[in-house]
């Protein structure tokens, strides 16, 4: 019997503990060193989570954009895999933008959705993501998946200057930089790190699985011939 069997590889242990450390990190001080806000109270905490969120999803969508021109310029897959884990991500980070938008707007404004500019433009981000995604799910080639997948991928780039200029540009609810005292602002700054950290962790994990799969799935064709 492989006395290995059974046995968890310490290179997992390692990602896992730096994982639930990076993940642990904000949310200890979210909770026990910012401090209470006066008028929405302990409803205004959802703010460091919901700009960390945010930001990422944002970066998510530039990888998408990014990796998926290189793919069409070079065919390398390799480049595919980071533009499926950086979607995979950004969904999910943009739906937790678009949950915790609504819970803080239902503190502030006492209404859980308007279509205020920067949430209009932020739910059309989340839908051509849905829709990169489904497509994705869709189609067995590889390159038609992923040259389809990167044209999405650059469309919904184009959102990305509305996303961020909103407040700017037109008018909204939506406040374009809170005024915040210097602890939490030093929380947020300490949010947003910990989770970049955390979800860039979870991006390389995740293209590391991509790759892994398409070798064996192309192991398993050339044992087939």
């Amino acid at each position: 019997m492989d006395k290995a069997a059974g046995k968890t590889p310490w290179g997992a242990v390692v990602w896992s503990v730096l994982c639930f450390g990076f993940g642990a990190a904000p949310m200890a001080a979210i909770f026990l060193l910012a401090p209470r806000e006066e008028t929405m109270g302990d409803a205004q905490r959802i703010l460091y989570v919901h700009v960390s969120v945010a930001w990422f999803g944002l970066l998510c969508f530039l990888i998408m954009a990014g990796t998926g021109v290189i793919y069409l310029l070079r065919r390398d897959l390799s480049w595919d895999h980071w533009s499926q884990s950086a979607a995979e991500l950004g969904w999910l980070c943009t739906a937790l933008t678009l949950i915790t938008g609504s819970l803080w707007a239902h503190a502030a404004w006492n209404t859980w959705w308007t279509w205020d500019p920067r949430l209009a433009t932020t739910f059309v981000l989340w839908a051509i993501c849905s829709a990169y995604l489904i497509v994705r799910g869709s189609l067995e080639d590889p390159h038609r998946r992923a040259r389809l997948s990167a044209v999405l991928a650059i469309l919904g780039a184009v959102d990305l200057p509305l996303v961020i200029m909103a407040t700017g540009w037109f008018r909204g609810i939506h406040p374009a930089a809170p005024d915040m005292e210097p602890p939490m602002r030093a929380v947020l700054l300490v949010s947003i790190g910990s989770f970049s950290v955390l979800f860039s962790i979870l991006l390389k994990r995740r293209r590391a699985q991509l790759r892994l799969a398409a070798m064996l799935a192309l192991r398993e064709e050339k044992a087939d011939i």
